[in-house]
């Protein structure tokens, strides 16, 4: 008795708690980001992806903006190694690579925390035929906002064209069809 009185207070503090939010929790058809000016350096599509150099697994530096005249794209894919994530790594190798051979795609693993850890891991899926970079400090993901399978793709003069979370594959081929 002692937790359903209990509980039934939980909820009625939680009610009263919503009823204080003054905030508008219903959908706007505004768009609050601000206004990205193209060509400009930044994360978002139409600007010039920013730079960096991270190491890859087996102990190389890699430019990201080394990249982009080598390849029509070049993907940036975040993975944590979960289900998910390989998923959408499995299919990229499965059907993207092939169709798409002059695009760079890339992991970067921000999870693991050490190069010799996310070789183990990379090792371990099975994806030693992909580029892994380790993003040791998270400096990366969180510069890009990135989340588990976040993906960004480069165009090869470093013109971000598609920033976001990888909902289907669909997208993604027609971000790259077109390049």
């Amino acid at each position: 008795m002692y937790f359903i009185k209990v509980a039934l207070l939980a909820s009625l503090l939680a009610l009263v708690a919503c009823d204080q939010i003054e905030d508008d929790l219903n959908p706007s058809s505004e768009d609050l980001r601000p206004d990205v000016v193209a060509g400009s350096d930044g994360t978002a599509v139409g600007q010039l992806a920013l730079d960096f150099t991270l190491e890859d697994t087996l102990g190389n530096d890699l430019i990201l903006s080394d990249e982009y005249p080598l390849n029509t794209a070049t993907v940036l894919y975040f993975t944590m190694w979960c289900p998910v994530c390989d998923s959408h790594m499995s299919y990229m190798r499965q059907y993207m690579v092939a169709q798409y051979p002059d695009v760079e795609f890339l992991f970067i693993d921000y999870v693991t925390g050490t190069v010799s850890g996310s070789r183990q891991t990379q090792i371990s899926n099975g994806y030693t035929d992909f580029t892994v970079l380790v993003d040791t400090t998270n400096a990366i993901q969180n510069i890009y906002n990135a989340t588990m399978g976040t993906v960004v793709v480069i165009d090869s003069s470093g013109i971000i064209t598609m920033n976001e979370d990888f909902k289907d594959a669909v997208k993604l081929s027609n971000v790259l069809s077109i390049m």
